[in-house]
């Protein structure tokens, strides 16, 4: 194997894992997939994909760190979470990572209840606070989704033109 193919396919591995880390917390989606492309225009001399794309993958690599964080602290601000709330998402998003898909899925909402719970709040509260920042995280991870597969387009659009 040649070198230029070795890293079209570390390039592959880093926007699969950047996909993956759309979902997955401990990982920096957009970022990775970004990486990669930038690797495999790298690769190719810039032929098939030049500087103007990539500033522009470049601008909606950076968009997903605004969504990410807003989409987390809308959601929490909407139904009043505490701080501690918001911690709980981020520890209970981590610690679901252990549990497989269901975990990855509920402890974000485990963690925020938790949270609202030690911060004082009454339990029909806390799971009214813990569902809303449950939502906000879910809503983010659906903007960066829909932010990566744009992005996969885009780089697939200027590859090919």
């Amino acid at each position: 194997m040649d070198l230029q193919a070795l890293y079209y396919v570390l390039a592959g591995v880093l926007i699969l894992v950047g996909i993956a880390g759309t979902v997955l917390p401990a990982l920096p989606g957009l970022p990775l997939v970004f990486i990669g492309m930038l690797l495999a225009a790298w690769a190719g001399d810039f032929q098939q994909v030049g500087w103007v794309p990539l500033v522009f993958l470049g601008l909606l690599t950076v968009l997903s760190l605004g969504v990410d964080v807003m989409a987390t602290a809308l959601g929490a601000k909407r139904v009043g979470a505490s701080r501690l709330a918001v911690a709980g998402a981020l520890v209970g998003t981590l610690a679901g990572l252990f549990f497989g898909p269901i975990g990855v899925f509920a402890g974000p909402f485990v963690g925020a209840l938790g949270g609202e719970l030690i911060h004082g709040r009454e339990l029909r509260k806390a799971t009214h606070v813990g569902f809303g920042t449950w939502l906000g995280i879910v809503f983010g991870i659906v903007l960066k989704l829909g932010l990566a597969f744009a992005m996969l387009g885009l780089f697939a659009i200027a590859w090919i033109v």
